[in-house]
């Protein structure tokens, strides 16, 4: 599948709900969640699995810290589209009643200022980002979270070895 990439501008990332500041460097995104053949998020996939994938598509899985910049821009939005309350057209969550992820691109009033889509729910998003255990990192919510979690901030962790229908990926390169 073909990936359209757009790019985020490098800048210092207030990380986290204490607002700890990261360097991010400009990157190039993919503008949706990997999407298979269905045109739905390619799920199903381990952490290992979804970092394979990502080097095959000519880059990797990004960090935390430069998750949640591409998501909350140097502004901190509090949610991708800004810092509206959620309705259902602007993510795929558990109040939506979908009950499973939905098609790439289904829900663009959600999008980033940049135009980046599903930032928040439809599937969590595997990063390259561990936590003390030998977890992994996941951003953004998913078909089955409330709109906490798809606050640009919220982060979740998973087993690395974890294949779930509700967790994706977005690919990473550098600029």
């Amino acid at each position: 599948m073909d990936v359209t990439w757009i790019l985020v501008p490098g800048g210092t990332c207030r990380y986290g709900d204490d607002g700890r500041p990261v360097g991010i460097a400009p990157l190039y995104w993919s503008a949706t969640p990997v999407a298979g053949d269905s045109g739905h998020p390619l799920t199903g996939l381990n952490r290992e699995e979804a970092a394979a994938a990502a080097r095959a598509f000519g880059g990797r899985l990004p960090k935390s810290a430069e998750w949640e910049w591409m998501a909350a821009g140097p502004d901190r939005r509090l949610y991708p589209w800004g810092d509206q309350p959620w309705r259902p057209e602007l993510a795929n969550l558990r109040e939506s009643k979908l009950a499973q992820p939905g098609p790439v691109g289904a829900h663009p009033a959600g999008a980033t200022p940049l135009g980046l889509l599903d930032v928040a729910g439809n599937v969590w998003e595997w990063t390259a980002s561990t936590i003390m255990g030998g977890g992994a990192i996941i951003r953004g919510g998913s078909f089955a979270s409330p709109p906490l979690y798809a606050q640009c901030t919220f982060l979740n962790a998973a087993p690395t070895e974890l294949r779930s229908r509700g967790i994706g990926f977005r690919v990473v390169r550098e600029a």
